[in-house]
C-alpha cells in the first residue's frame, strides 16, 4: 500500500468523496429539475434541453415498462453515439432495468452470445445495423427490437452534415414482426412507475473478453457506476460551464462515464458526433467554444496531421485527455507545441467502470497511467509469490475501490479468479504488469493477459479464434498482435486450411471475418501454414508465433 501519490494530489480536492446512494437515472432527473432549459446536447444542428431530454426518457421508460420490463431485467443498447443512445440508456435505467451496451461494430454471432447470456428480451437498435440483430427475432432470442434512425434527431437544414451513410436514414417504412419504430415507442403516453432502483441494484453489464472464447459480462451496480461518474465530476472537473466534444463511443465505459454520465450529472453541454471526422470536430470546437475534449491517440494523431491544421480554431480548449492506449511521446510533445495543452492520460478497465488512475491535471506525466483517484487503493504484487512490491519493482497491478465491479455475469469461476483478498479487502487482479515510482505514479510495462491493443480497442485473440473456427474452410487459427506504425498493434492470424478448402485465400478469409465480426477485431494479415506449433498437450504455442513476429518486425524496423 502506498500514499506517495498524495504529494501530487490536485490542489483543493479531498482524498475521498461521498458518492450518492442513488440510481444513475436520478442524476438526470436532478439536473433536469435544476436546469430544464439549459442545452444538454448539440447534435448536427439540433439542440436538446435537459427538460426535453428527460421528457423523452420518461416516455421511453413508460413504453418499456408497458412491454413488461421490470426491475433487474436486461435490455440491449446497440447503437452509435446519438441522442437516441443517451435517451435509451437513461430510459432503461429509469424503467429500473439494466443496460447491456453493445459495440455497434459487433455482428450477429457476437450479439447472439450477449443476448443469450443476459437473457435480454428487448433491444434498442440503430437502423443502420438492424440486419445484424433482426435474425434474433426469428430465433426467439429477442422478443422486440426498437429501431432508431439518428437522422430523425438532426437538423436536415444544418450545414453540419452527418456521415452520408447515416444522413438519409429514417425509421419510416420499418415494419415486420417484433419491430417497433423509435418514434412510435416515444409517441405513447404510458408513464413509468416510481423509480425504485438504488445503489445496490443492477445498472450495466458491459462485456469484456479475455483468455476464453466468449466475452464475459461485467456486473456493475449503480453504486460502482456512480463512483466513477462522481470522481470525474471533481477530477476533470465538470461544471455547468463545461462544453464537451463527445466522440468517444458510449458503449465503452470511458465514453459512457467521462463523455456522458459525468457531464449529465453536472449539467454540462455535450457536442455530439456519431462518427469521428477531424474537420467537423474542429468546426464544432470553434462554433460551440468547446473547452473539454476527451479522445484516443488515433484521433489526436489524425487531427494534428490535417494538412490545414493551421486553419483550425482550437483556442477555446482548456483540457484534453483520454486513455485506452499510451499517447506516444512525440505526439504529446507536438500537441503541446501546437496547442499549449497537455494530454492527460488515465487508466481503467471495463471491470472498473472506467478510471481508477488519472494523471493530476496540474502535473501530468506522459506515457503514465497516473495516480490512484478517490478512495482507490492499488498495489503491485510479485507474479510468482504474490508478495507486495515497492517503488520501481514490476508486478501485477491489483486494485481496490468503489468502482470495482461485482463480478462476471453467471460466471462464478471467472469471478473467483479475478479477485484476491489482502488485509481483509477484495482486490481486482487487472492482469496488467507495471510499477509505481517514488512519487506514487503508476506505469504499465506489459500484460499477463493475452490481448492486442489496436488504437485503444482491446482485441482478445481467443474470441477472434473462436469466431474464425466457424469458417467452413478453416481447420485451425492462431491470432497474435503484430506491430503497426499507426495503430500500435494490429491483428494477424496464422491459419491451417481444411483439406476441402480449395484455394481459400487471404482475401477470402479477411472478407469472411468482416462479415462475421467487428472490423477492429478482423485480422489484417493471414498467414497460411500446414500446421501450427503445439505443446505436448496439444495447445497452440501462440507465444512462439508472437515472439517470431516481434523479431521479424525488429529486423525490418
Amino acid at each position: 500500500m502506498t500514499d506517495l501519490h498524495f504529494q501530487h494530489w490536485p490542489p483543493g480536492l479531498p482524498h475521498r468523496i461521498d458518492v450518492p446512494k442513488q440510481s444513475i437515472a436520478q442524476n438526470l432527473i436532478d439536473t433536469a429539475s435544476r436546469l430544464p432549459d439549459k442545452v444538454a446536447i448539440h447534435y448536427y444542428g439540433t439542440q436538446i434541453s435537459y427538460g426535453d431530454l428527460l421528457e423523452r426518457v420518461e416516455r421511453l421508460a413508460g413504453w418499456l415498462q408497458a412491454q413488461g420490463v421490470a426491475r433487474g431485467d436486461r435490455v440491449l443498447l446497440y447503437m452509435q453515439n446519438s441522442p437516441q443512445w443517451i435517451i435509451g440508456y437513461y430510459a432503461i435505467l429509469r424503467a429500473d432495468a439494466a443496460v447491456i451496451p453493445v459495440n455497434p461494430m459487433n455482428h450477429r454471432a457476437e450479439i447472439e452470445h450477449i443476448a443469450r447470456d443476459t437473457g435480454a428480451r428487448i433491444a434498442l437498435v440503430g437502423s443502420e445495423i438492424l440486419d445484424h440483430v433482426r435474425p434474433l427475432i426469428d430465433t426467439r432470442d429477442l422478443d422486440r427490437i426498437v429501431v432508431a434512425a439518428y437522422a430523425d434527431m438532426a437538423d436536415p437544414d444544418s450545414d453540419l452534415e452527418m456521415p452520408d451513410s447515416l444522413a438519409g436514414m429514417t425509421d419510416e417504412g420499418i415494419t415486420g414482426a417484433g419491430l417497433t419504430r423509435w418514434t412510435d415507442a416515444l409517441a405513447g403516453d404510458a408513464a413509468p412507475g416510481p423509480l425504485r432502483s438504488g445503489a445496490d441494484d443492477l445498472a450495466i453489464i458491459p462485456y469484456s473478453s479475455g483468455t476464453t472464447g466468449h466475452p464475459k459480462g461485467c456486473v456493475h451496480h449503480h453504486r460502482s457506476v456512480q463512483a466513477t461518474a462522481q470522481a470525474y465530476k471533481y477530477w476533470s472537473p465538470f461544471t455547468e460551464e463545461t462544453t464537451l466534444l463527445a466522440v468517444l463511443p458510449f458503449f465503452h465505459v470511458t465514453g459512457m462515464q467521462n463523455s456522458m454520465n459525468a457531464p449529465i450529472l453536472t449539467g454540462a453541454t455535450l457536442v455530439l458526433m456519431s462518427r469521428w471526422d477531424r474537420d467537423l470536430a474542429a468546426e464544432l470546437i470553434r462554433r460551440y467554444r468547446v473547452n473539454m475534449f476527451r479522445s484516443i491517440t488515433t484521433m489526436v494523431i489524425d487531427l494534428l496531421n490535417a494538412p490545414h491544421f493551421d486553419s483550425y480554431d482550437l483556442s477555446s480548449l482548456r483540457t484534453m485527455g483520454g486513455g485506452g492506449a499510451a499517447m506516444p511521446e512525440a505526439v504529446a510533445a507536438r500537441l503541446k507545441d501546437l496547442t499549449g495543452l497537455d494530454f492527460v492520460e488515465g487508466y481503467g478497465l471495463t471491470e472498473t467502470a472506467a478510471a481508477t488512475h488519472i494523471n493530476p491535471p496540474q502535473a501530468p506525466r506522459r506515457q503514465c497511467l497516473g495516480i490512484p483517484i478517490f478512495d482507490v487503493e492499488s498495489r503491485v504484487l510479485d507474479i510468482d509469490s504474490g508478495a507486495e512490491l515497492g517503488p520501481g519493482e514490476s508486478g501485477e497491478i491489483v486494485t481496490h475501490g468503489p468502482q470495482v465491479f461485482e463480478g462476471y455475469w453467471n460466471n462464478p469461476d471467472a469471478t473467483a479468479a479475478a479477485f484476491i483478498e489482502l488485509g481483509g479487502k477484495r482486490f481486482f487482479r487487472t492482469g496488467d504488469i507495471g510499477h509505481y515510482d517514488a512519487d506514487g505514479f503508476f506505469y504499465m510495462s506489459d500484460r499477463m493477459k493475452r490481448m492486442i491493443n489496436a488504437s485503444g480497442f482491446k482485441v482478445w485473440p481467443a474470441e477472434v479464434e473462436a469466431l474464425m473456427h466457424r469458417h467452413p474452410g478453416i481447420s485451425e487459427a492462431c491470432v497474435i498482435g503484430a506491430p503497426d506504425a499507426r495503430r500500435g498493434e494490429t491483428v494477424k492470424a496464422y491459419v491451417v486450411r481444411r483439406p476441402d478448402a480449395g484455394n481459400l485465400s487471404e482475401a477470402d478469409v479477411i472478407a469472411w471475418c468482416h462479415d462475421n465480426m467487428a472490423a477492429y477485431k478482423c485480422p489484417k494479415h493471414i498467414i497460411f501454414r500446414d500446421s501450427l506449433p503445439k505443446t505436448g498437450s496439444g495447445k497452440v504455442k501462440w507465444r512462439d508465433l508472437a515472439e517470431a513476429e516481434a523479431t521479424r518486425a525488429g529486423e525490418q524496423g
